[in-house]
């Protein structure tokens, strides 16, 4: 669980990236506002769920002899 938030603030970076390269070449400007912030949503929530599982602990059992 150490890593969660680096994951995510680099997947928020990513994510940014991304939206700048469309703004820039003129994508997000053919798409209707609302789309654009259900996708941004989407991004957001798939982030979250992203460092989450790629955060949780490894359970390993120990076997008594």
């Amino acid at each position: 669980m150490r890593f969660i938030h680096l994951y995510f603030i680099g997947y928020c970076w990513i994510v940014l990236g991304v939206a700048l390269g469309l703004w820039h070449t003129g994508v997000l400007q053919r798409v209707a506002p609302f789309w654009i912030g259900v996708g941004a949503l989407v991004a957001a929530g798939l982030g979250i769920v992203l460092s989450v599982r790629s955060g949780r602990p490894t359970i390993t059992e120990e076997i008594d002899r």
